[in-house]
């Protein structure tokens, strides 16, 4: 009697090399992978990125509870659970494929050892070449102890539970490349330091505060970055507001960062984040603690832009709410559901509102502190509705090159021309197209920025000024002002130098 369906079960290859495009990079492939030590309650992950040319390998280690025999076989299925499925509220697990797409992304041979308190040792592993090499669609998960070395166990063998899993054969990363390959081995250090950056972002709850996990790689322990600089007195948080569709509740806060004079130069540039100011200003969606977008306006009609950079709001998702905001495998991708837009607009505006109003009015401060006369190097003036700028004749340093010249003519019309030929358009364009691609004034130049304060300091007290009236005026002028601690330190030099300075 024949039966009315036909078996249709996938080939093994066909589907893990597709399984391979689900568009993982190095940081988001390890962050799921730490997903999974997170839930497994590891107190401490390892990860070692090793470089060996085409035998450059990374092990992932855990202290956890580990798996079984039978748990690690379950685990090692693609689609091992279902999306549906109830998870524990901890749970940072989504559809079942995590581990295995996440690590075939990057490597063609995945082999996990774990155990647990109360079981021995098991070992599983995905290869893709031999199963290619058998020429049969059979799902063949191989399982000898003896594909991984001595040494290998050994590793395991000093914890009392937990799991590794071994990334071999990287074609993604490195791909068949000689050890002594320096392009290759400079690649694979930089993206060992995106890797560090995206979790140092992702977990950063994590790795703080009571029962706090540990990531290191390796061996050096990964610090949080934490986007929203709770811990800075000058932060300004808004009111939490909790919103709630179709029984699912999102916890939404907003808040305002400090404007740059509030803080160290350190600080101003570990804020920037891994993508710079501009870039990091929007939602921050989490689920379970555990950060999924980073910095968007989520299709809210909103762009980013200079005034709106110190305005940063967290969405805080149970994981039972994966559905209703389409959070994808990778767990890098999520859409607010249409009956919370409009109260999402209504938070982000406010929000927007304020930080435009912080940022504005603290340049204003700044600018009423020292006085407008020599705060900037540029004035900004409108006429007949059109705006253009001119250097600033009062600024210290002008003052002075226009005191000392012999010829006055030359620097005059070379000021003019300067001024006439300012790009503006140009600029305005690329700005508005690559808003963080500009960088600081001298961030990059550490020694121009020193002897340009210095030649504004020499001005300042040859003008009259005291040393200590002229070390405000520095600290208080751009952009001087965005380095504080380098200011200091060079008067800290004068200083040594010559405590006692006569005018």
């Amino acid at each position: 009697m024949s039966l009315d369906y036909d078996i249709a079960s996938p080939g093994a290859g066909e589907l893990f090399e597709s399984l391979r495009a689900f568009g993982y990079d190095l940081p988001t492939a390890l962050a799921d992978i730490v997903d999974n030590s997170i839930t497994a309650r590891a107190r401490n992950v390892w990860i070692d990125m090793q470089w060996a040319g085409r035998a450059s390998r990374i092990v992932v280690r855990d202290d956890g509870r580990g798996m079984s025999e039978d748990e690690l076989r379950q685990a090692m299925r693609p689609g091992s659970r279902s999306p549906l499925a109830s998870r524990e509220a901890n749970d940072l697990g989504r559809f079942g494929l995590g581990m295995k797409t996440a690590s075939i992304s990057q490597c063609r041979c995945l082999t996990v050892l774990s155990k647990t308190l109360q079981s021995s040792p098991a070992l599983r592993r995905w290869d893709l070449d031999y199963i290619e090499a058998t020429g049969t669609s059979e799902w063949r998960l191989l399982k000898r102890m003896d594909l991984l070395s001595e040494a290998d166990h050994l590793v395991l063998a000093g914890q009392k539970s937990g799991t590794i899993l071994f990334w071999d054969r990287l074609d993604a990363l490195v791909g068949d490349v000689e050890f002594d390959d320096e392009a290759a081995q400079k690649h694979f250090r930089e993206r060992a330091e995106a890797v560090k950056l995206h979790l140092a972002m992702v977990f950063h709850r994590f790795l703080k505060g009571r029962n706090s996990v540990q990531l290191h790689i390796n061996g050096r322990p990964i610090e949080p970055w934490d986007p929203f600089m709770e811990d800075t007195p000058f932060t300004d948080p808004m009111a939490a507001e909790e919103l709630v569709c179709e029984g699912e509740r999102a916890e939404i806060k907003p808040f305002i960062l400090p404007h740059h004079s509030r803080i160290s130069a350190e600080q101003h540039s570990s804020a920037a984040g891994p993508r710079g100011w501009n870039a990091h200003q929007g939602f921050y969606i989490y689920r379970n603690k555990r950060l999924l977008v980073a910095g968007d306006w989520l299709g809210l009609g909103m762009q980013k832009e200079e005034h709106f950079k110190l305005a940063r709001i967290r969405i805080d998702l149970d994981n039972t709410a994966d559905l209703l905001w389409q959070i994808d495998v990778k767990k890098s991708r999520a859409r607010p559901p249409a009956a919370l837009r409009r109260d999402l607009q209504r938070i982000a505006r406010a929000a927007r509102s304020r930080a435009s109003s912080i940022y504005r009015h603290r340049g204003k401060i700044i600018q009423r502190a020292l006085g407008d006369r020599e705060t900037f190097l540029w004035t900004h003036y409108t006429k007949h509705g059109k705006s253009f700028y001119r250097i600033n004749r009062d600024h210290p340093l002008v003052k002075k090159v226009l005191a000392t010249a012999e010829d006055r003519g030359p620097i005059r019309s070379l000021f003019d021309l300067i001024e006439q030929t300012i790009p503006a358009p140009l600029i305005v364009i690329n700005n508005a197209e690559t808003p963080d691609a500009f960088s600081q004034p001298f961030e990059h130049s550490p020694t121009e920025l020193r002897k340009a304060m210095a030649e504004v300091f020499d001005a300042l007290v040859e003008d009259g000024r005291e040393h200590v009236e002229a070390a405000r005026s520095l600290l208080l002028m751009e952009p001087f002002n965005n380095y504080p601690e380098l200011v200091s330190a060079f008067l800290d030099e004068v200083a040594r130098k010559s405590p006692v300075r006569k005018r």
